[in-house]
């Protein structure tokens, strides 16, 4: 096969120009291809078993399977995360986020506590764990099979993290134990599943991505009860959020006495994070 070959068999589904860098990203990840290699037609050299591993590989994604769990692996904020169709994939969006909780702490003295709420592959419990020097970070999930693969990813890249198994929308009674919550919940409404690409349709976890039309805010709203009295005093609350719900959600966290609440475009424009901060009067 060569890489023609490969990105043309990619094309009904991802369209030509992400149908070639799909390919090129296999190649360089799983037979160590440079650009220039793949260029040169080093591809057609590949042995027979090399060869073979390929054709799996392009029958898996002709499916749709996304690239990242055939491969097993994403990038996330300049490192290698294991992935499976057990967890979300992670997001460009979501690098933005952890680079903003790494620049608002960076010019803090103290080690912050921080907790990540339905960490999945573990990216950004592990890539603050990491970053942010001196953090003491927690991170829970639901899923065994999330917590396992988050577990890998922490000791393969040595983080220390706290892992433990818990529902967001049944938390503990916890009260000033963290200064940074983070949450990236499920956000995507029922009703907006027509217009999702097959590749995370068919694939990633739903109960990683939707939430019930007439609940939109059913994670954000569990998660801001419990950080409102689980946040230190000035703490900070950070969410990854749906664009369509940003003026309600920010109204909803003013009204549960968060301060300083505030949305934050992404890099496309869109409103997609929202940041709070504990008050000292904040009360359920």
């Amino acid at each position: 096969m060569t890489y023609e070959e490969l990105w043309r068999k990619l094309t009904p589904i991802y369209g030509q120009g992400e149908a070639k860098a799909i390919a090129r990203y296999v190649l360089d990840v799983r037979f160590g291809m440079s650009a220039t290699d793949v260029y040169c037609g080093k591809v057609t050299q590949l042995t027979a078993d090399e060869s073979r591993e390929l054709g799996e590989i392009a029958a898996r994604l002709m499916t749709a399977e996304p690239v990242q769990y055939v491969l097993g692996r994403a990038d996330f904020h300049c490192r290698e995360f294991r992935v499976a169709p057990g967890v979300l994939i992670p997001r460009p969006e979501t690098e933005e986020l952890v680079a903003m909780i790494v620049r608002d702490a960076a010019g803090e003295s103290l080690s912050p506590a921080i907790l990540d709420i339905g960490t999945g592959s573990g990216c950004i419990a592990v890539t603050l764990a990491l970053d942010i020097p001196g953090a003491a970070v927690t991170a829970w999930d639901i899923s065994c099979e999330a917590l396992t693969i988050a577990g890998r990813n922490a000791r393969e890249l040595g983080a220390d993290v706290l892992f433990e198994r818990r529902d967001a929308l049944n938390p503990p009674d916890d009260n000033s134990k963290y200064d940074i919550i983070v949450s990236n919940p499920p956000y995507i409404c029922d009703c907006e599943r027509a217009a999702m690409e097959r590749n995370v349709l068919d694939y990633e976890p739903h109960t990683a991505l939707f939430v019930p039309d007439d609940n939109p805010l059913k994670f954000y709203r569990a998660i801001a009860l419990y950080a409102v009295n689980a946040l230190r005093p000035g703490g900070l609350l950070y969410f990854e959020i749906n664009p369509l719900y940003s003026d309600e959600l920010a109204a909803m966290l003013r009204d549960m006495g968060f301060c300083r609440v505030e949305t934050v475009k992404d890099s496309c424009g869109k409103e997609r994070f929202a940041v709070a901060a504990r008050c000292e009067a904040a009360v359920k």
